[in-house]
């Protein structure tokens, strides 16, 4: 009885958790996709791509023609006074001064003009531009980066969520056996068959397990909260998993992954970038010691009068114009382009250290997540066999003292032992399916398993 009504009070908890909650069901690719699109690290690195994007215009747009407008409007309240030599042949010999004042310029003036600014030769241009579309293909190799790592730890926290539902399941059944029990054990008391501590002791194995069902839907409940951080999703929603951990741990796709070569991991790519884009910095360093020429023009028209009302007239309006070629030659800068310059050195030897090193590395976390996944896959098989065991044992315990050949105590004891080898099963199988995630990781496949 008791048994049916834990049943139904989860079905009734579901489903009030479910008019509460919007129920979103998935599987785990389902679950992959949504968070390639929604986790936050994956969009900001598409938006960063977009950024590189709008980078690679900006320096294009330095090599056109750069033209500017300009207008002005001048009031002089005080026209400036210019001083002149009073000397012969236009001195004034009634002026005792040496020098004689003279206003020069009007009241109002206004002028409008267009200036331009074309590029001709810089050499640092063709490098920023190139420097601009390899910057591109760095956030671009950021972002398949940030796709692996939500990846990963999406899978790992879908795996956790589907344990956790094993483990509840297994729980339930658990607590179905042991109250059968409980009750044949009560009526076998109650005939006189039995002692009572026979009993208590029964209830008291049955309030454990009551206890590790209770604890196993607080687990669920945690790890469907982290798969929803690490997919992204609002925590309002409710996620519906109908996978088993059996259909998405096929034994052929682990064999198939421990005999895989893998392919070059993006870690190493994204530092191969990082190298060349340093190259193009000392490369722009080393144009710094090219002459930089533009061609300039503009044309102009000023227009001035004494009366605010003659300013605009046609009559005192003027234009000009200028073209011309402009160079300036780098002489001498303290020597601060030839100390970029071997620090660009510098960092690109730290750069090919820092490769070689995560060359070993990914050697040594392929051999390693090889390793470990061989030995997990062993000790699940280990655990399997010891759960039918265990099994096994519990039933032929059962059947015993049911037929008065054998001790409650056995049973109990079969009993727990069965619960023990349940929960090294699902720790094994759990440990087994992380390891899985770290070969592929090692293998450079999270991405490539998720796009075939």
């Amino acid at each position: 009885m008791k048994k049916y009504l834990l049943g139904a009070f989860i079905l009734w908890s579901s489903f009030s958790l479910a008019q509460a909650q919007q129920v979103v069901e998935l599987n785990l690719n389902e679950a992959l996709e949504y968070a390639l699109e929604n986790n936050a690290a994956t969009k900001n690195a598409r938006l960063e791509l977009l950024i590189s994007k709008a980078t690679i215009k900006e320096t294009t747009a330095q090599g056109l023609p750069q033209l500017t407008g300009s207008y002005n409007f001048d009031y002089n309240p005080k026209i400036p006074v210019v001083f002149l030599p009073n000397q012969p042949p236009f001195g004034d010999p009634t002026n005792p001064s040496d020098v004689l004042p003279a206003r020069f310029g009007v009241s109002y003036s206004s002028g409008l003009g267009v200036n331009l600014n074309q590029m001709i030769f810089d050499g640092s241009f063709f490098v920023g531009l190139r420097a601009a579309r390899t910057l591109e293909e760095l956030t671009n190799k950021d972002l398949q980066k940030a796709e692996n790592d939500v990846v990963e730890n999406v899978k790992k926290a879908y795996f956790g969520v589907l344990v956790n539902q094993e483990r509840i399941r297994l729980a339930v059944a658990n607590l179905g056996r042991i109250d059968t029990l409980l009750k044949e054990t009560k009526a076998l008391y109650e005939a006189g068959f039995a002692e009572k501590i026979d009993v208590s002791r029964i209830q008291v194995q049955r309030n454990n397990i009551y206890t590790q069902v209770q604890r196993s839907q607080t687990a669920l409940e945690i790890s469907k909260q982290i798969l929803k951080v690490q997919m992204g999703m609002p925590i309002e929603y409710d996620i519906l998993i109908q996978e088993s951990l059996k259909e998405i741990n096929a034994q052929e796709d682990v064999l198939q992954l421990m005999s895989d070569q893998g392919r070059d991991r993006i870690e190493l790519e994204q530092i191969a970038t990082q190298i060349e884009l340093t190259g193009l910095d000392l490369k722009n360093n080393h144009a710094q010691y090219m002459p930089k020429i533009n061609l300039v023009g503009n044309m102009r028209r000023n227009g001035a009068g004494n009366e605010l009302q003659t300013v605009f007239n046609s009559n005192n309006w003027f234009g000009s114009s200028l073209i011309g070629v402009s160079m300036s030659v780098p002489i001498f800068d303290g020597l601060a382009k030839s100390a970029r310059i071997q620090k660009n050195r510098i960092q690109i030897s730290q750069l090919e250290n820092q490769r070689m090193y995560l060359k070993e590395n990914f050697k040594n976390e392929l051999y390693t997540a090889k390793s470990n996944l061989r030995n997990d896959l062993y000790i699940l098989e280990v655990q399997k066999e010891n759960l039918e065991l265990a099994k096994e044992v519990f039933e032929i315990a059962r059947i015993k003292y049911q037929e008065g050949v054998g001790s409650n105590l056995e049973v109990v004891e079969a009993d727990a032992a069965l619960i023990e080898a349940e929960i090294n099963y699902l720790g094994s199988l759990y440990d087994s399916l992380i390891s899985k995630v770290n070969l592929e990781k090692a293998l450079g496949l999270l991405k490539a398993d998720l796009t075939n």
